[in-house]
């Protein structure tokens, strides 16, 4: 089975990729009108008066293609496209080229803005309303991941990879030392000076640390604040501390019991 481009109906290479990234049955097209200055898509102005800027009601896909081309480069696009849930004609395509292809409306988040595209390059709005919250938020990660995909922020040029690896940013520059080279570090003078000036006044301060404290200013005194030598008493006489038995009491008999 041929694939088919989806933006203009053609078929594709054969060895083209194609992948689904998104798809939901039902989602309403309207006829939007001009944008306001300063407020943005307003959803309530399609749906209001019976909803008569409904003009359709189409499947939606968001699809990936990869085209290899002659130059071995891998061209990645993605499209959006609106079919006819019936028999699966084209009725719309937007070419996913930038994120203001689809513009969020300023009072719900299940109403889009489309900027569609025909195959001369001819340009309108479309406005797409989805049933239900959810399948409006899974289109908006669908759309984040066309995003990766296309690799928006890491280069200029949309939709372009390379087959051939990227090289080593290390590889590029051989910073390693050859066979007899050598490396000189030259340190300041004023290093050592500081280091020496360093060590003196560490030296110096273990000093001052245990410096003591003045002494206590207390009343003045006679002899200039020392205190005068204590008074020396009576000489005694080691003998006479002596004293006989007999004169302590004691009797010294015969026996020589003290003696």
């Amino acid at each position: 089975m041929e694939t088919i481009d989806p933006a203009t109906g053609r078929p594709l290479p054969a060895d083209a990729i194609q992948r689904v990234l998104f798809v939901v049955g039902n989602v309403h097209v309207y006829d939007v009108p001009p944008m306001t200055p300063g407020k943005g898509h307003v959803a309530a102005s399609w749906t209001a008066d019976g909803n008569k800027r409904q003009i359709f009601t189409a499947r939606l896909r968001v699809l990936e293609t990869a085209i290899t081309q002659p130059s071995s480069e891998e061209k990645v696009k993605a499209d959006i496209v609106l079919e006819d849930p019936r028999n699966g004609q084209l009725f719309a395509a937007a070419p996913y080229t930038a994120a203001a292809v689809v513009e969020p409306a300023a009072d719900s988040s299940r109403f889009f803005a489309l900027r569609v595209q025909d195959e001369a390059g001819r340009k309108a709005t479309l406005g797409i309303g989805f049933e239900e919250r959810s399948d409006a938020f899974d289109f908006g990660v669908s759309l984040q991941e066309a995003q990766k995909t296309l690799e928006w922020a890491q280069n200029g040029q949309l939709g372009k990879k390379t087959s051939t690896p990227k090289e080593d940013s290390s590889m590029k520059r051989d910073l390693s030392l050859k066979e007899g080279e050598t490396i000189t570090v030259n340190l300041p003078a004023r290093f050592g000076r500081r280091k020496a000036q360093a060590d003196t006044e560490t030296s110096g301060g273990s000093l001052s640390s245990f410096s003591l404290p003045p002494p206590p200013s207390g009343a003045p005194s006679r002899g200039g604040g020392i205190l005068p030598p204590p008074p020396q008493g009576p000489p005694t006489n080691s003998r006479a501390k002596r004293l006989s038995a007999a004169d302590l009491g004691f009797d010294d008999g015969k026996f020589g019991e003290f003696a």
